[in-house]
């Protein structure tokens, strides 16, 4: 991935993925984009959970609309920044 720009990182989420029963509502709800729902593994009740990708901006919109209460939503003090080559800072 070189070459490829940085993304600002405003927040996190932490999801209780075995909880989850695969609804796709947060995926819906997520405007940054940064949900995507997996589609080879699953929970041990054989439900597909979703996962964060870089650019979370902690919104909790994902947190909101989950029916499981599966999402605990955390919001950086400054927005950090994430590369390929550096990770997150």
């Amino acid at each position: 991935m070189t070459g490829a720009s940085s993304v600002s990182v405003r927040g996190t989420v932490v999801i209780d993925t075995e909880a989850c029963k695969g609804c796709d509502l947060c995926i819906d709800a997520c405007k940054p984009g940064v949900l995507s729902m997996t589609t080879a593994r699953t929970n041990t009740r054989g439900h597909r959970f979703p996962e964060l990708l870089v650019g979370c901006t902690a919104c909790r919109a994902c947190a909101d609309v989950c029916p499981d209460f599966c999402f605990q939503v955390y919001r950086f003090d400054e927005a950090k920044t994430w590369s390929p080559e550096g990770g997150l800072r």
